[in-house]
C-alpha cells in the first residue's frame, strides 16, 4: 500500500489539512495518507500548542469518516528531538508492506536540503509536493528530481496561527474547521 505521511503539529487541524490530504488520496498513486501528528517542533513555541493527546484527538474526530485519512501518534514514543529520516526508518520496519512518500508543501521543498539525511530520504522516498503562495517562485533543484511530484492540488491559505488567533479574539472561525473539530475546540475553550 502507498501510504503518504502527511507530517504537522495540526493545532488545530484544519479544512485545509483535509482538503489538501483528500486530494492526495484521490489524484496521485497514494492509496492512504496518514495524518502523523508531531510532539514538539523546535520551530514553535509551546505555549500555543495543545496536548499531544489533545492535538491527536483532534485528527481523530477530522478523519473518521473519511476510510483513507488516518491520525497516526507513531512519532509520540520516538525519542526527541525526533528527525523524518528517523520516523520514516520506524514505520518502514513496523509497517514493511507499506510504501511510505512524504507529503509537503513547496515552502517546505525550498529548505528541504537542511534536513537531516534529506538525501537517504530521497533516495528511499518520494515527495508529494503541493502548491503554496510564496514569495518568489524560484524552483529548486529538487522540482527536477523523479522522485518529486508536485501535485496540482488546491492552494490552501488557511492557517492554524490564524485560526488560533482568530479564537482569541472571539471571531467565528467555524466553516474552517470539520464539524467535530469545532464542537472539541469550543467544548473545551481551547484557544481562548
Amino acid at each position: 500500500m502507498n501510504v503518504g505521511l502527511f507530517f504537522g503539529s495540526f493545532n488545530p487541524i484544519h479544512v485545509g489539512h483535509l482538503i489538501i490530504a483528500n486530494y492526495m488520496v484521490e489524484y496521485s498513486v497514494l492509496d492512504q495518507v496518514w495524518f502523523v501528528v508531531t510532539p514538539h517542533s523546535p520551530f514553535k513555541k509551546k505555549n500555543s500548542l495543545l496536548d499531544n493527546y489533545q492535538r491527536l484527538e483532534l485528527v481523530y474526530r477530522a478523519t473518521k469518516d473519511y476510510i483513507n485519512l488516518k491520525p497516526s501518534d507513531i512519532e509520540f514514543n520516538l525519542p526527541q528531538p525526533n528527525y523524518t529520516i528517523n520516523t520514516l526508518v520506524h514505520l518502514q520496519e513496523k509497517y514493511p508492506d507499506n510504501a511510505f512518500a512524504l507529503i509537503m508543501g513547496e515552502d517546505n521543498l525550498k529548505s528541504f536540503h537542511k534536513w537531516k539525511n534529506y538525501e537517504l530520504i530521497l533516495e528511499q522516498h518520494h515527495l508529494y509536493v503541493y502548491p503554496r503562495i510564496s514569495k518568489g517562485t524560484e524552483s529548486t533543484p529538487f522540482h527536477q528530481h523523479p522522485k518529486v511530484h508536485c501535485i496540482d492540488a488546491p492552494i490552501m491559505e488557511i492557517s492554524s496561527t490564524f485560526i488560533r488567533k482568530s479564537i482569541k479574539e472571539g471571531k467565528n472561525v467555524k466553516p474552517m474547521l470539520p464539524e467535530p473539530v469545532w464542537e472539541y475546540l469550543d467544548e473545551m475553550n481551547f484557544y481562548k
